[in-house]
């Protein structure tokens, strides 16, 4: 397996057009240990049900806790709720919650205000539901001010997943221009266009997640020159940036590198012609020659996959799928000549302009294609035409994106399943549909096993041509230590340390 570094950007880099700091552990003037660092997006809602953005998701999973956290293998640990249990039936949650917890506005958490989380995001409060994720709840119940019962409809194992969603307090109403919850970081400012503040939660009730800093100034900026740019100049204290451009800095630096968990895919529409024939799909994948894609795009920084899933879900992921297809040109042409099409066809490669990764990665695979006699003409279209045309209504023949991870593998796999809104790959297997849903009541052992199976069966029916997961890489100082990747987005602030 191919390991190394990475595409674009994760959560984490400065930026420049920052008031100077003097570049060292803390400014004299306030007597405060500050982190500066960046975010690529401006936040699309600063209150957690309302915002949909990774990058933003990435910055407030500081300010923000649920029932449960995760920690850097992506396994749930406690959070809100010391405990739980949960019933034979899989049917009723029981969350015991922890007694020593305040929200940031001074609010003593409780068990009234899981309730209202809960009733909120189902619907079940009498309000519209704020999200799909909660519509098999049927009832949520506080037994007292510290212990609260879930009811589903069905029982489904990636329920408690979903508990890491934020609880907010009860009452207040200000989540969008001054949001408050329960975790290591409290809500300074937003700043649009410019930076988000973040300031120490000096009452956070775990200690071992207590903050080594006392501020995190987080600034708008994408633009990878100017990242450089910040870093270089001591403006920035840690920064993401793209793999080839690390090598430029120049400095005292650290360079941190790691998969990030997503799957850039080269997707084929299973339901058009000649897309529904898997002798077609599967001499795409003996035709396209991935290490060629990771060292000429990614600059050698990514880990080559052979299923739609990264090996940083480690706990279920199928390590038995490398050699079923090998770059083998002979073996694809011997392929596209049973399918009928020895003379080849042409192909649209429908790809999002405004990420160069995909469209570089599109180019390098419409050359190796010309030699299965395939011509295939790369379309770059606007993000919101891709996300109507390709995800939404699946109007295309090919395509090159990347899909986020998760943290729980069905919402990973569960993209395949055939009556899925937004399969765009148009995979249809009942077989697969059947181990998707055997999983929702198994046992964990038994879905381990069920999800790699269908790891396999994606891979034997060539449902796309899995590239590779770009790896992240955060360009720190050198004295700056502590961070952590993780198989979802977070900038995790709290374990950032400055090395005297």
């Amino acid at each position: 397996m191919k390991k190394t570094g990475k595409t674009a950007a994760l959560a984490l880099t400065m930026s420049m057009a920052v008031t100077a700091m003097p570049f060292g552990v803390s400014a004299e003037e306030t007597d405060k240990t500050v982190v500066r660092i960046n975010m690529e997006s401006e936040p699309d809602n600063l209150d957690p049900w309302l915002s949909a953005a990774s990058d933003t998701e990435a910055v407030f999973h500081n300010v923000f806790e649920g029932l449960v956290l995760f920690d850097e293998t992506g396994a749930l640990i406690p959070g809100l709720a010391e405990s739980w249990d949960i019933s034979d039936d899989g049917l009723t949650y029981t969350f015991h919650l922890r007694d020593d917890v305040t929200f940031h506005n001074g609010k003593a958490f409780s068990a009234e205000d899981v309730v209202y989380t809960y009733e909120s995001l189902s619907g079940l409060g009498g309000e519209e539901a704020l999200s799909s994720k909660f519509k098999n709840l049927t009832s949520v119940e506080a037994v007292d001010d510290y212990t609260v019962t879930m009811t589903l409809a069905e029982a489904d194992a990636a329920f408690l997943q979903y508990t890491r969603v934020a609880v907010l307090p009860k009452g207040y109403e200000d989540q969008s221009s001054a949001p408050v919850g329960t975790g290591p970081f409290v809500f300074e400012k937003y700043v649009p266009g410019q930076m988000v503040v973040l300031e120490k939660n000096e009452d956070y009730y775990d200690e071992s997640r207590m903050p080594k800093i006392d501020e995190a100034q987080i600034y708008i900026m994408g633009d990878d020159s100017a990242v450089l740019t910040a870093l270089q100049s001591g403006q920035l204290d840690a920064g993401i940036v793209y793999a080839d451009s690390a090598d430029y800095l120049t400095g005292d630096f650290t360079v941190n590198s790691s998969p990030q968990n997503m799957v850039q895919l080269f997707a084929l529409n299973n339901s058009a012609t000649p897309f529904d024939d898997v002798r077609v799909r599967q001499a795409f994948e003996y035709a396209v020659n991935k290490d060629q894609i990771i060292d000429g795009v990614f600059a050698g920084y990514a880990t080559e996959l052979y299923s739609n899933f990264s090996p940083v879900m480690s706990y279920f992921y199928n390590d038995e799928l490398e050699d079923v297809y090998t770059y083998d040109v002979d073996k694809a042409k011997e392929l596209m000549a049973e399918a009928g099409y020895e003379d080849g066809f042409d192909i649209t490669i429908t790809v999002p302009s405004n990420y160069q990764k995909h469209v570089d990665t599109a180019q390098v695979i419409a050359q190796q294609l010309k030699q299965i006699n395939v011509n295939a003409t790369i379309e770059p279209v606007e993000w919101g035409q891709w996300l109507e045309q390709v995800y939404t209504n699946a109007d295309y023949q090919t395509t090159v994106v990347g899909l986020t991870g998760k943290l729980d593998p069905n919402d990973i796999l569960g993209r395949y399943v055939s009556d899925y809104a937004k399969n765009f790959m148009k995979y249809n297997n009942p077989d697969y549909d059947k181990l998707i849903e055997e999983a929702k009541t198994a046992s964990d052992e038994e879905r381990v096993e069920l999800f790699k199976e269908c790891q396999k069966m994606l891979t034997d029916d060539a449902a796309a041509v899995w590239i590779c997961d770009p790896n992240a890489i955060a360009v720190t100082r050198s004295d700056l230590k502590g961070y952590t990747f993780y198989p979802v987005s977070f900038i995790d602030l709290s374990k950032l340390y400055y090395e005297e």
